[in-house]
């Protein structure tokens, strides 16, 4: 059996219950997926991401609903070492991945944003992700954040900001009117998702 049916085979049957039945049950309680969405699925190149695109593959082959999905990598200004094992973990993991370049990490390494780099970086990055996705006809863009990055974000708000704000599994577009920002792994823990990469014996970027 090729390496990439093991991999998602492992998904469906050994990590059913830690991964498979948590993503699917976040996309039914909050209606992520439905008949006739065209979702781009969001590839850092880190381990959330990919298995993210694989879930999406394995909803589309066997689940009810009727969608498409578009797997897009945006290239912030990898090196080529990273960018290399972005493109062999797609190679893989049978993944049918779009790459595109954008000059971000030069835009914050030039100093204009001082203050505030990583939350620029983070804010270009969506600016550039939510075009593509219009470009492409898409009208859901799908990330890999996991019940942990929730977790993370609700308590740094809380320690920092002195508020209660989390993420959440789904989020309406204010400049990008009918597109929808989703979480799939939202009840997936990384511990498990650590279990699946070692499993099955793969290494990613530390993104």
């Amino acid at each position: 059996m090729e390496k990439y049916k093991e991999i998602e085979r492992s998904i469906i049957k050994k990590y059913r219950k830690e991964i498979w039945s948590r993503f699917v049950k976040a996309v039914k309680e909050y209606e992520l997926i439905k008949d006739g969405d065209k979702v781009m699925v969001c590839i850092s190149g880190g381990k959330d991401s990919f298995l993210l695109a694989k879930c999406i593959e394995e909803l589309k082959k066997h689940g009810e609903t009727k969608f498409d999905a578009e797997y897009v990598c945006m290239n912030p200004g990898y090196s080529p070492k990273n960018l290399d094992m972005i493109k062999e973990n797609a190679k893989i993991l049978n993944v049918d991945l779009q790459i595109f370049n954008s000059n971000i990490f030069e835009v914050v390494d030039s100093g204009v944003f001082k203050k505030s780099p990583c939350y620029f970086c983070a804010r270009m990055r969506r600016g550039h992700l939510y075009s593509k996705a219009k470009e492409l006809g898409c009208n859901k863009i799908a990330l890999g954040h996991h019940f942990d990055d929730v977790i993370e974000t609700t308590l740094l708000s809380m320690f920092y900001g002195s508020e209660i704000k989390t993420m959440m599994p789904k989020l309406h577009s204010e400049n990008f009117p009918g597109m929808e920002l989703i979480r799939p792994l939202y009840y997936v823990h990384e511990h498990d998702i650590l279990r699946f990469v070692n499993g099955n014996n793969l290494t990613f970027i530390n993104c």
